[in-house]
């Protein structure tokens, strides 16, 4: 998680973390992770660039082999999930 922290949402400059757009982060002893997580708009035209750019994160911890990174849209996404941090960041109260 510490790792996704570095990973910013290109429009929204807040890390996908405090913006709580990641849902679960499984590691197995293989140096296997998966991550579960959604962005804040279906058909999101940066889905891709984020895609990337979890991937890179997740591999810039030592251990890490392979990444996969899932795309969820149930549960959907609200600006419920947001850390306090980020609302303030944002403006929303």
């Amino acid at each position: 998680m510490e790792a996704l922290e570095t990973v910013e949402d290109p429009e929204l400059h807040i890390d996908i973390v405090n913006l709580g757009l990641v849902y679960d982060v499984e590691a197995d002893d293989e140096g296997n992770v998966k991550v579960t997580m959604t962005l804040t708009a279906m058909g999101c035209p940066l889905a891709g660039m984020i895609n990337e750019m979890v991937t890179a994160a997740c591999k810039s911890v030592d251990g890490v082999k392979d990444v996969e990174v899932n795309i969820v849209w149930n549960p959907p996404w609200s600006k419920d999930r947001m850390s306090r941090y980020a609302k303030m960041a944002l403006g929303i109260h």
